[in-house]
């Protein structure tokens, strides 16, 4: 039996924003392909106890069977990235899609300012709807159609319930706080990733350094995408996929 490609979306996301995507990638592949949502977000269930990345990882692990091809976006990345190195019977292929191992910048590593993700979470608390909003507004930053990508995205978030308030600002501290660089570096799987060179929450110098974190690492960087190239720029994402699985 095939391995079935499984989509894991990003922060503030639900599956629904692989809805354009996931047919046409099952055809192109010709294996199944199926979209998740995280916990807590487009109406799944809530992780019983604390919400935190293990909590998270078990719950997708459930659903899914060994050996899948994890598709990860953003935040759905770093779940799968966690995934992969603490359940490897899981994970026959890990594709990471404008996603990193350590969101947070750092002297030695790049990404988004710290006090970026402070003011989200600041924001969160005070009005949830408006901070997704400005968070979909910074991912299509520096796309040639950011408005265009904007809306559609909205649009199709919008086709499941809002995510809790309890997994937003969770996967916001996640975000903030993990760091998987080691576990990254130890992974047997195959690993590819697509990026986008305008992206303006993974930035693309984030590439080189996961290429030396671990040689088996392949990828691509569209040099006119952002940060939801799935979306801006469909058929490059869907050619890519094929290319590598």
């Amino acid at each position: 039996m095939q391995s079935e490609v499984v989509l894991i979306h990003g922060w503030g996301m639900n599956q629904q924003v692989w809805q354009l995507v996931a047919t046409e990638l099952a055809t192109e592949l010709g294996r199944p392909v199926r979209a998740l949502n995280l916990p807590g977000f487009g109406g799944e269930a809530q992780p019983n106890g604390s919400y935190d990345l293990d909590s998270v990882v078990e719950q997708i692990s459930e659903r899914i069977a060994p050996n899948s091809i994890l598709v990860g976006w953003s935040l759905g990345g770093l779940v799968a990235t966690k995934l992969a190195s603490s359940k490897p019977e899981k994970v026959s292929h890990l594709v990471l899609v404008s996603s990193n191992v350590q969101f947070c910048e750092s002297e030695q590593w790049p990404g988004i300012k710290a006090e970026v993700l402070a003011q989200f979470k600041e924001q969160l608390a005070k009005d949830s709807r408006k901070t997704i909003e400005r968070f979909l507004a910074i991912q299509a930053m520096g796309s040639e159609h950011a408005k265009a990508d904007i809306k559609q995205i909205k649009a199709l978030l919008l086709q499941a319930p809002e995510p809790s308030d309890v997994a937003l600002s969770a996967g916001l501290d996640i975000l903030q706080t993990t760091d998987l660089r080691q576990e990254f570096s130890e992974l047997k799987c195959q690993i590819s990733g697509i990026f986008g060179r305008l992206d303006a929450l993974v930035p693309v110098a984030v590439v080189e350094q996961l290429s030396e974190l671990n040689h088996i690492f392949t990828h691509k960087v569209l040099s006119k995408a952002s940060h939801a190239p799935f979306i801006s720029h469909r058929q490059e994402f869907i050619s890519y996929l094929k290319s590598v699985l």
